[in-house]
């Protein structure tokens, strides 16, 4: 029985992912929503980032807004991601406490 309700179960999630895999290939949209769909990853990014940035330090805040100011920044000069985020932690361990 339970083997049963395990396969069951994974069938209900497993369904509503495929389904999308194979249909989205097929449908063309509107240039506008292409680029609302681009969208999407750079803001779930930040709004799972942006929390944590205010806590690094809970009696700094401050620390981790500019922390991420200087990944920001170090962004802008289209940097490796792994450097940005080395010279993050840099600028946050030599950020005084």
């Amino acid at each position: 029985m339970i083997l049963l309700i395990v396969i069951g179960m994974s069938l209900a999630t497993m369904i509503p992912r495929l389904v999308p895999v194979f249909i989205v290939d097929r449908l063309e949209f509107r240039p506008w929503l292409n680029r609302w769909l681009a969208a999407i990853p750079y803001a779930a990014l930040g709004a799972l980032i942006f929390p944590g940035i205010l806590f690094v330090r809970e009696s700094s805040p401050v620390a981790g807004i500019l922390g991420g100011l200087f990944a920001l920044l170090l962004s802008l000069f289209r940097l490796n991601i792994v450097l940005i985020v080395i010279g993050a932690i840099l600028f946050m361990y030599f950020y005084p406490a």
